[in-house]
């Protein structure tokens, strides 16, 4: 604790975002620019150093937030540097993305604000950065054994890193044209640059990491899909490990969903995300000079709002079928539980600055959509929902002008199509993820040696969680191949958000 009375005499004071008439004129970072360095070692001097950090049950990571938070008041970046990097491998995109459930596990939010927790963190990262700390990192010595890593989003990232630098010769296969994952094609540019991740993959290269773009692994050559067979590499590599994610889109079967017009959010997003890296000259999905209906109220539907503003959308609308939160934590979710509140996003800020109003409306669900005698939506039909049943409630029928609609329903699970599952002889969980022990081995026929990381096993969830498994799933793929290992096991396939905590150990690590 570098001040006993910091927590006291310091009031909560977040990073100052850019004005919204501005970044709504661009598609740079809401927080653009070096941060006020003043400013975060202030808010980090705020840390109580608790004897129980329980802002450890909200990070799966286990991250040393009182001991880098320490180094930040200090001004003593390369050891906060070191210290956050000792649990993270990307604390640059954690500290943009993740929606800091450490912050609200904070000791000081008992009666108090919490310390800017996520602020620090991006600020270590960035400032690391810019005085030239982030160097590769490559093993010492190789063990001679061979590791594939299907997908390159932050689990099959962070598995990557860890084996490559355990000795392990390390091959990252993604279908897409370029590394990322939803890092890359689902995170819009205003809540990551994509020079953030572009440096870390040219760090892991730099590592002995070899990656190879346009890899869609799944069915035998020759049956209908071109691609990697999936028997194939497994049969020449020592162990696989499957971070494919959970994009199997949840569908909104309703009249009128075959209109034209109506987009999964997935597909919007990375639409925007292409236009951005200069794939598109003219987007072939866009909100401009459109009414947008968002249907969805979490994330990925605040991120397609803050995309549809910047496209420059004559009214956008984002539906949620939850009732409307409320300002504090109930009965049920005491601290240090992450609570479901009233959370006002970038995007929703935005919003309310240009258009004087909250674009949510909640306790409402989607009748049907209305086309035009072009076969293309013009309206949709909603109703609104009981709070617990969601049964619609009579006479509260209305029509949403919409030009464009966005369906941001989240995801059921790995996707279905590809032949991969089969190919590997994987089963499948009661949930619809890939089936797995709590050491990350695959359930299955042919799952020896076959290992599954994030959101393919454990459904759709925050990026931390996938970071986290990624680096423990690594961990358990080291042990396989030589016995024992010295990487970090953060979590267990099976944990939930506030089971980590006994793995927290400084041992574990």
């Amino acid at each position: 604790m570098t001040d006993p009375f910091g927590f006291l005499r310091i009031p909560r004071e977040p990073v100052p975002s850019r004005p919204v008439e501005e970044r709504l004129g661009d598609w740079r970072e809401v927080h653009a620019g070096r941060a006020l360095l003043p400013l975060v070692s202030r808010q980090a001097a705020r840390c109580m150093d608790c004897g129980i950090p329980f802002c450890h049950t909200g990070c799966p990571l286990g991250n040393l937030v009182p001991e880098w938070n320490a180094y930040a008041a200090r001004e003593d970046w390369h050891a906060a540097y070191e210290r956050l990097h000792a649990t993270n491998n990307f604390p640059e995109v954690t500290g943009r993305l993740c929606p800091a459930p450490c912050e609200d596990a904070c000791v000081l939010t008992i009666n108090a604000d919490p310390v800017t927790i996520k602020n620090v963190e991006q600020t270590i990262a960035d400032e690391g950065l810019r005085r030239g700390y982030m160097t590769p990192r490559p093993p010492e010595r190789h063990s001679g054994r061979t590791v594939a890593v299907i997908g390159s989003g932050p689990a099959g990232l962070a598995a990557a890193q860890q084996l490559t630098r355990a000795g392990h010769t390390v091959v990252v296969y993604e279908r897409a044209d370029r590394i990322g994952g939803l890092l890359r094609y689902g995170i819009p540019e205003f809540k990551m640059e994509k020079v953030h991740l572009d440096r870390r993959i040219e760090q892991m290269r730099a590592e002995g990491t070899v990656f190879v773009t346009g890899a869609a692994v799944g069915g035998a050559r020759g049956d209908g899909e071109a691609g990697t067979d999936a028997a194939e590499l497994r049969s020449r590599c020592d162990a696989v490990v499957v971070a494919i994610g959970a994009g199997e889109r949840r569908e909104l079967p309703v009249p009128g969903r075959s209109l034209h017009g109506i987009h999964q959010a997935m597909d919007y997003l990375t639409c925007a995300n292409r236009v951005r890296e200069g794939d598109y000259p003219v987007p072939p999905v866009t909100a401009e000079g459109r009414h947008v209906v968002i249907v969805g109220g979490g994330d990925t539907g605040s991120d397609c709002l803050g995309t549809a503003l910047r496209q420059g959308a004559l009214s956008v609308v984002q539906l949620d079928i939850n009732p409307e939160p409320g300002a504090g934590r109930t009965d049920g979710e005491p601290w240090p539980v992450y609570p479901k509140v009233y959370r006002i996003s970038h995007a929703h800020e935005e919003a309310r600055g240009r258009e004087g109003r909250d674009p949510r409306l909640f306790s409402c669900a989607t009748l049907h959509f209305e086309g035009d005698a072009s076969g293309r939506v013009r309206a949709l039909h909603l109703t609104a929902v009981e709070p617990v049943g969601r049964d619609p409630l009579a006479g509260t029928e209305r029509v949403l002008p919409a030009g464009l609609v966005v369906l941001a329903l989240g995801f059921s699970g790995p996707e279905r199509a590809g032949g991969l599952r089969e190919r590997l002889g994987l089963e499948l969980d009661d949930r619809g993820n890939l089936a797995r022990d709590a050491t990350f081995a695959a359930r299955g026929a042919g799952a020896p040696g076959v290992f599954v990381a994030g959101d393919a096993g454990r459904g759709q969830s925050l990026v931390v969680w996938a970071i986290a498994e990624g680096r423990a799933a690594a961990a358990a793929v080291d042990r396989h191949l030589t016995g024992s290992t010295c990487l970090p096991a953060p979590v267990a396939a099976h944990d939930q958000p506030m089971t980590a905590l006994g793995r927290l150990r400084y041992g574990d690590r």
